[in-house]
């Protein structure tokens, strides 16, 4: 089967060829690669690229005619899609070349829309390490796959256990392409698209497929865009307000463990606590007391 591989890109050079190469080094060779330059102001790019697409024609190179942000140019890539499943890498990330044979095997279940593999995390080095995020991650899937290597999760449970905490890693994460057009990024969100989009697709009776094979690793920045956001408040206004979309959602169908969950949003009220010392030694004043306020508000 062949799989979309869209890299929308904007950010470091090095990092972007190194995602490239893991892409064209798949043991699994029918994919087609599509990047999505959202005007990175490079002069070395045009070149490199042209390089590309000419000596490997699964390459294909766009380069939008106004910067779009991290929304818009995920939402133009979605436009781009050409075949039955998708992949929305990041442009730091890094597949291993065991990861496209691996996710098309979570395909295999006709019913199954979303496939989660396994995941390494690796900092702005490529060393791998697991900070205290990710370790909570790894609890949240264990908990909702059981003793299961692998696991098909569906309905009011994996969406429960998201909105508990978001244990997903987006770059990783392959999808049935008919879905992710579907519903699309909602538009107003720019930290939490990703969870947005699975749960869409969840709430909408598709199937999640979690494979236990390590294939993939995701670059995990100290200082990146969602860390900013965090620091300040903006990330978590942000994700209360999607709580609260989730709320509503979950009590028209019926769920209502679920909903208890969003309400309650507790991993997202704990992140918001585990950052407080940062943010006092940084004296973000404004910004502590955002944290506060999502921490301790009802």
């Amino acid at each position: 089967m062949t799989i979309d591989v869209m890299l929308p890109y904007y950010g470091d050079v090095a990092m972007m060829k190194a995602a490239v190469d893991s892409v064209l080094s798949q043991t699994d060779r029918d994919f087609r690669l599509t990047i999505v330059d959202d005007r990175y102001p490079d002069e070395s790019l045009p070149a490199y690229f042209a390089g590309l697409t000419a000596d490997d024609s699964r390459v294909r190179y766009f380069r939008n005619e106004q910067n779009l942000g991290a929304n818009g140019n995920y939402r133009k890539c979605l436009s781009l899609i050409e075949h039955e499943y998708v992949v929305i890498m990041g442009a730091d990330d890094i597949m291993l070349p065991n990861y496209l044979e691996t996710v098309c095997r979570g395909f295999t279940d006709p019913a199954v829309s979303i496939v989660q593999p396994g995941v390494e995390v690796i900092d702005e080095n490529g060393s791998v390490y697991r900070p205290l995020g990710d370790k909570v991650k790894d609890y949240l899937r264990r908990r909702a796959v059981g003793d299961s290597s692998d696991a098909v999760l569906a309905g009011e449970a994996v969406a429960k256990s998201l909105i508990t905490g978001d244990w997903l890693y987006f770059p990783s994460v392959a999808w049935r392409s008919d879905a992710i057009r579907k519903h699309s990024f909602r538009e107003q969100y720019d930290v939490v698209q990703d969870l947005a989009l699975a749960m869409d697709i969840v709430m909408d009776g598709g199937r999640m497929m979690v494979l236990n094979t390590v294939c993939f690793r995701y670059r995990r920045h100290r200082e990146s865009d969602s860390s900013v956001r965090a620091l300040d408040g903006r990330r978590f206004a942000e994700e209360r307000a999607f709580f609260d979309e989730c709320v509503r959602d979950f009590q028209q169908l019926g769920w209502q463990k679920a909903a208890r969950a969003a309400r309650l949003h507790a991993s997202s009220r704990l992140h918001a606590l585990t950052l407080a010392p940062k943010v006092i030694d940084k004296r973000m004043w404004s910004g502590l007391q955002k944290l506060a306020t999502h921490a301790v508000k009802p």
